[in-house]
């Protein structure tokens, strides 16, 4: 996770909040300002009290589950490790999922602090053979 974007959230709730203290007496930008505060902090806070959000050694992996839970799954609980690829409106998105056969795990990019196609064969590296559908490079 790139600790430059936490930062950013940081500042921006700080600006959000001096600028609804500034808009005092109009409901509407106080609430905006308001809300805005409220998500920018509550997304930081995750950034700060869970950074790491995927952790994987030969055992198994632990992913963060909630707003910073954590929840070991060994390989042999782990049906699938695959990158989900969309491509909509002219953008491109993928998201490492863990299936659990009852859960899913995504995992974005930010999520990972790396390309989700290179966590997926770091995976591969650590997973029984035939669990982790390794994409091409990007």
């Amino acid at each position: 996770m790139d600790p430059r974007l936490t930062a950013v959230k940081v500042a921006g709730a700080v600006i959000f909040l001096l600028l609804t203290v500034a808009f005092a007496g109009d409901l509407g930008r106080e609430f905006f300002g308001g809300t805005a505060t409220a998500l920018l902090a509550v997304y930081a806070a995750r950034d700060l009290v869970a950074p790491r959000r995927l952790a994987a050694d030969a055992e198994g992996v632990t992913v963060v589950s909630g707003f910073a839970g954590r929840r070991r799954l060994a390989w042999s609980d782990i049906e699938r490790v695959r990158v989900d690829t969309r491509s909509r409106l002219g953008t491109r998105s993928e998201l490492l999922e863990i299936d659990t056969g009852d859960r899913i795990h995504l995992f974005s990019g930010y999520d990972l602090g790396t390309p989700v196609w290179k966590a997926a064969r770091a995976l591969a590296t650590l997973a029984p053979p035939g669990l982790t559908e390794v994409p091409a490079a990007g």
